[in-house]
């Protein structure tokens, strides 16, 4: 708050010792705003471009159970296809999975989830969800646009590239079907739901 004041003072001033020039009053008037709102500006273009990748609100969390028993694969309704999106680290953090926009559930460790989803153009994206490292965790993710068909099944795979304590790069491939089942049948369903 004292540098949003003093920049406006600064500002005032300026217009005060030079009132026979415009062009100083407008230019010292617009870098008072510039100064006073670019931080908001910054984050606001931050959370726009994170939410046309596919994610979705920086502030949900997940609690997340996750079940060890055999999957057979869902079949995808009619009109709809099947995303399933895996975890494939057995030390994996719990990750966010967003769907244009929208978290669609969480993994941690070598886990998945799936969802039944409107054929077209979606865009994926998986991020860390970490209470400790907020501002860090929204660096570490990665994304992916589909063009998804009705009644066909697709698996995407999330592998850890670059992992440090200041940044990572994770990584989405759809993979094949036989990657898919293989995926399947060791890993873990991850039964999430945002915290209250």
């Amino acid at each position: 708050m004292r540098k949003r004041q003093l920049v406006s003072l600064l500002g005032k001033t300026l217009c005060r010792a030079a009132r026979s020039t415009a062009v100083i009053c407008t230019t010292a008037v617009t870098t008072t705003t510039v100064l006073g709102t670019s931080p908001a500006f910054a984050q606001d273009q931050a959370a726009t471009a994170r939410t046309a990748a596919g994610c979705g609100p920086s502030q949900v969390q997940f609690d997340l159970k996750l079940d060890d028993s055999l999957h057979v694969p869902a079949q995808p309704e009619a009109g709809k296809a099947m995303v399933y999106v895996f975890e494939d680290d057995f030390t994996g953090p719990t990750m966010r999975i967003g769907v244009d926009g929208s978290w669609a559930g969480a993994t941690n460790g070598k886990s998945f989830i799936y969802f039944s989803i409107a054929p077209g153009e979606h865009n994926v994206c998986t991020e860390w969800q970490s209470n400790v490292f907020k501002k860090r965790s929204e660096r570490v993710g990665g994304a992916i646009s589909l063009n998804l068909a009705a009644e066909k099944v697709y698996y995407l795979r999330m592998t850890f590239e670059e992992v440090t304590k200041a940044s990572g790069r994770i990584k989405l491939d759809l993979t094949d079907n036989a990657e898919g089942q293989f995926l399947l049948s060791c890993s873990a369903l991850s039964h999430s739901h945002p915290k209250k």
